[in-house]
């Protein structure tokens, strides 16, 4: 019996050896090969400051993004995508245990011989069933790991939605703050032209000034109407798109007030190598691109004998009342080793499928990680751009507003036509609100960069509690 029990014993012990070498093309260092030592520019690389969010002073704002993140559709979808990944952990967990079943049968049969009368008969049987896979290869395992690294995923990605969120409501917020300064600058350019008007009417009445310049000023009255009743419908759009974010009906009241800060300090970069492990959307996408590899290893190990155990009790009576009786309880012990020999190269086939997947999503990753250096070195070109524009604009506005008093200052003393006066009111209220609009795009790059770097809102952050739970669970 031993005897003919080696050759099984030889071939499962190599097969489980074979196993050990499995042909993954996941390169461990992909993560921080692909990483350079520094930014392009002579940026701070000091560690990179979470809890960004908390440096905005305002009581609305906080309050606002507290709704939003209790409220918002996507993000509820985003917290409902966790639970259902949390299910199929325990569902790809639960092949790791035995399984036991029941199943309770009753029949009752009529036999009619020739020539004599009908007989009946009852039948019920009882029987349990104990199964239970033994996971020499790991392949259950490899199952296992690919539901908790999609599970880790979910969650980074729950996470980078968070934070998305967040910036999100600040830039709607911020959005609503410009068209109510904008709208604000439209008004008084709307009163100075009507003031005009008034000027201009009174001394053409008087014969100092001629149709023309009537004409042209109310023009421009009705120009600046327009541009009112415009950026009104901006304002109340922008309202409407912030109400959306806080999961509310967007009827376009919520009442914002409040300043544009101007933002001038610098911020701490951080070195390009952290940034795989900090941001949420490179860990989501780092953790699939281990579920891929472990889904592979899965599919190799398809091609290896199962081998399972099976554990019966039964019994049979004429009565149901009497299964319960142990007198004439039964069982059954089997041993079962399957093994695929022909499927027409299906299991290579899928095993190959994987493969290209694998190096599909680690194309992906390799996009996504360029994607967010990128996102960066963008972002802080973009600032230093934005801040230069700055200061010109500021100059450029100072010297316009005084170009169009003087002007009118001038026209009045028939020293220019009017045509000089309306262009050099032109040139001061697009100054004036290009000036609104950079300090608008500055925060907003600045949000951006944080989004960018994987700065949290907050002090805590799920990422932290994803890291500690895969590496409490191990490979």
């Amino acid at each position: 019996m031993v005897k003919n029990l080696k050759p099984v014993f030889i071939i499962m012990l190599s097969l489980l050896l074979l196993s050990c070498s499995t042909p993954y093309e996941l390169d461990e260092n992909l993560r921080q090969s692909h990483a350079p030592t520094q930014w392009s520019e002579n940026l701070l690389t000091e560690q990179v400051k979470g809890n960004w969010f908390e440096q905005l002073q305002n009581e609305q704002i906080h309050q606002l993004v507290d709704i939003a993140l209790n409220n918002n559709f996507q993000l509820k979808q985003q917290a409902f995508a966790i639970g259902i990944q949390q299910q199929q952990l325990i569902i790809a967990g639960s092949d790791l245990w035995p399984s036991l079943d029941t199943s309770l049968n009753g029949s009752r049969r009529k036999t009619a011989p020739d020539n004599s009368s009908a007989t009946y008969g009852n039948s019920a049987s009882l029987d349990l069933d104990l199964r239970y896979e033994l996971d020499l290869w790991g392949k259950l395992s490899d199952a296992q790991r690919q539901a908790n690294l999609e599970l880790m995923a979910q969650k980074a990605t729950f996470e980078q939605a968070k934070q998305q969120l967040v910036a999100d409501v600040t830039k709607a917020w911020f959005a609503v703050i410009e068209a109510n300064k904008l709208l604000a600058l439209y008004q008084q350019r709307l009163k100075n032209n009507q003031q005009n008007l008034l000027i201009i009417e009174s001394a053409y009445q008087q014969g100092l000034k001629n149709a023309l310049d009537v004409y042209l000023t109310r023009n421009e009255v009705n120009n600046e109407l327009s541009r009112k009743s415009e950026q009104q419908t901006k304002k109340t759009i922008a309202i409407r798109n912030l109400e959306q974010l806080l999961g509310q009906y967007p009827e376009g009241k919520l009442f914002v007030e409040a300043e544009l800060p101007l933002l001038s300090s610098e911020i701490p970069l951080g070195l390009p190598s952290d940034l795989v492990s900090r941001k949420p959307s490179l860990m989501a996408s780092w953790y699939q691109l281990l579920a891929k590899d472990s889904a592979l290893a899965y599919a190799y190990k398809q091609r290896f004998p199962s081998v399972s155990i099976t554990a019966s009790l039964f019994n049979n009576q004429q009565d149901i009342s009497d299964l319960l009786s142990t007198s004439s309880l039964g069982w059954s012990l089997l041993g079962n080793i399957t093994m695929p020999l022909f499927n027409a190269g299906k299991l290579e086939a899928n095993e190959e499928k994987t493969r290209l997947i694998l190096k599909q999503t680690e194309q992906n990753y390799l996009s996504t990680l360029y994607d967010a250096f990128a996102d960066v070195e963008n972002s802080v070109t973009y600032e230093t751009s934005l801040k230069e524009r700055y200061q010109m604009m500021i100059k450029a506005q100072e010297n316009a507003i005084a170009a169009e008093t003087l002007s009118f200052e001038q026209y009045q003393s028939g020293l220019v036509e009017y045509t000089t006066v309306l262009d050099a009111q032109s040139r001061s209220y697009d100054a004036q609100s290009t000036v609104i609009q950079i300090k608008n795009q500055l925060i907003v790059n600045r949000i951006n960069l944080h989004i960018a770097l994987g700065g949290s809102f907050s002090e805590t952050s799920l990422v932290e509690d994803a890291q500690a739970e895969t590496q409490g669970k191990g490979n």
